[in-house]
């Protein structure tokens, strides 16, 4: 298949298609229609063909979809036939919840290293993950050859790790501090404000859920 770029509201829903292809798998299905698609992880199915139609011809008219056929496709394209090492850079609380929560159990995902300045937990081991001092932060990323990082530090000291994490080789940034880091133009962040998100969410139901 020739590589090409695809929307990225299509790439973000390619995690989604795979986690419910897996559960149709596990319940001994074997094939699905675009409706019943559709139906089950809420995207219309207009737009789930118009996302699959990008990689080419993944199913059958009047059949549907293979979803074992898919599954193999979808665990090529979402890397999940190898496992990615991430960094946490940050342990408090939310830092402390996202160590808990096993993220290669749903994925290709580990937290393999964690950064903090708190000499009370560095240098400890946490929900199975060493637990390193920031002054280390470079030095262990290169070592362990960490790409991508997730960063839940305070605003003022984001853009300074921000900094040390790409030169330590971080090429993607999951960014849940308010600040709007800058990176070079081969390094990605993805921000995820989750204030931000609650006022949407908020917003939306005081204008659009009331009758009238």
């Amino acid at each position: 298949m020739t590589e090409q770029k695809i929307p990225r509201a299509t790439a973000k829903r390619l995690p989604i298609y795979y986690r419910y292809l897996n559960i149709l798998l596990d319940a001994d299905k074997t094939r699905v229609s675009s409706t019943e698609l559709s139906e089950a992880v809420k995207v219309d199915s207009a737009t789930i063909r118009r996302d699959f139609s990008y990689f080419g011809a993944l199913g059958k008219r009047g059949y549907g979809y293979d979803v074992e056929n898919l599954i193999k496709f979808f665990k090529k394209i979402l890397n999940q036939d190898r496992l990615t090492n991430v960094a946490l850079i940050g342990v408090g609380n939310l830092g402390h919840a996202l160590l808990n929560f096993n993220f290669h159990q749903d994925g290709n995902v580990r937290i393999s290293a964690a950064f903090d300045v708190n000499a009370d937990i560095a240098n400890t081991i946490q929900s199975g993950v060493p637990i390193y001092p920031m002054t280390e932060l470079r030095t262990q990323l290169e070592e362990q050859q960490i790409q991508v990082a997730i960063l839940t530090v305070p605003s003022d000291v984001a853009q300074s790790v921000t900094d040390d994490a790409v030169a330590g080789g971080v090429k993607g940034i999951l960014n849940f501090t308010p600040l709007r880091v800058t990176v070079p133009k081969d390094v990605r962040v993805q921000n995820v404000d989750l204030t931000n998100e609650l006022q949407t969410l908020i917003y939306f139901l005081e204008h659009y859920n009331s009758k009238e």
